[in-house]
């Protein structure tokens, strides 16, 4: 999978996949699958280190994570999420974080919003590095969204969010993710555009989706998003080996014989 593969997908109207990933070991699944690429999100400061938002990651816990699914996934599309707010802090420090994440092993940065770095979307897809937009809910925007809101509910924020996401393929965006928006909305986006959109609580009129691995996995018993689907109860299985190891240890059956060396 290329950046070239992302376009054709769009015009040949087949839907591309995507889950997140934080870690080797789930890595090495990822690369058996038939996903087509992974995405090692800002979300890793919630799902791997317990923080109750994406604000804490930063460019090193990024990289670090970056670089174990690398080794995991050699045959993916990697992209990695550029942390708040370092898309901010103007051409160096944000081509310094890109530096790091592409050394790591990622194929392609993902810069949430537009407004007030478009310079950098532009600057960093004109190096040659491709660039994923992001528009709809932005979490890094989560305190001036004030919380995890549904965009794009009215005319007018609909059309603001078709405007960007025109603005970030111009600025050279190779492919949009639309999270928290409206189907109607994600339609007029996936519409207006001529790269893909890759919709994760968006509806099913995009080019493709993208879910947090832990989410459809069923790893998770928090009190998940309307738009996650659970593919498999990962959690009840993995607590059931668990208990039933500490069960065989405790009944004398493990170790067996054909376990043991004489």
């Amino acid at each position: 999978m290329n950046v070239h593969d992302f376009a054709a997908a769009k015009r040949d109207g087949r839907k591309l996949t995507f889950t997140t990933c934080y870690d080797w070991w789930s890595a090495r699944i990822l690369n058996e699958s038939s996903v087509d690429g992974i995405l090692v999100g800002d979300s890793a400061a919630m799902v791997m280190h317990g923080h109750l938002t994406t604000l804490p990651a930063t460019p090193e816990m990024m990289s670090f994570h970056i670089a174990a699914v690398a080794r995991g996934a050699p045959d993916k599309f990697l992209i990695g999420d550029m942390p708040f707010p370092w898309h901010r802090k103007g051409i160096p420090a944000a081509m310094d974080v890109v530096d790091a994440f592409l050394t790591a092993g990622a194929h392609a940065v993902k810069l949430e919003g537009i407004e007030g770095h478009e310079e950098i979307v532009r600057h960093i897809a004109g190096s040659g590095v491709p660039v994923m937009g992001h528009v709809g809910l932005t979490p890094q925007s989560v305190n001036a969204l004030g919380g995890y809101r549904v965009q794009g509910r009215s005319e007018d924020a609909a059309e603001r969010l078709v405007e960007e996401s025109r603005r970030l393929e111009q600025a050279g965006c190779f492919s949009l993710v639309v999270e928290g928006v409206t189907s109607g909305t994600a339609a007029a986006i996936t519409r207006a555009v001529s790269i893909p959109t890759i919709g994760i609580g968006a509806g099913i009129e995009v080019d493709g989706q993208v879910l947090v691995l832990h989410d459809l996995a069923g790893l998770q018993r928090e009190v998940k998003p309307k738009f996650v689907r659970v593919f498999a109860d990962g959690y009840g299985m993995l607590l059931k080996a668990v208990e039933d190891f500490d069960r065989s240890v405790k009944d004398g059956s493990f170790p067996s014989e054909d376990e043991t060396y004489e």
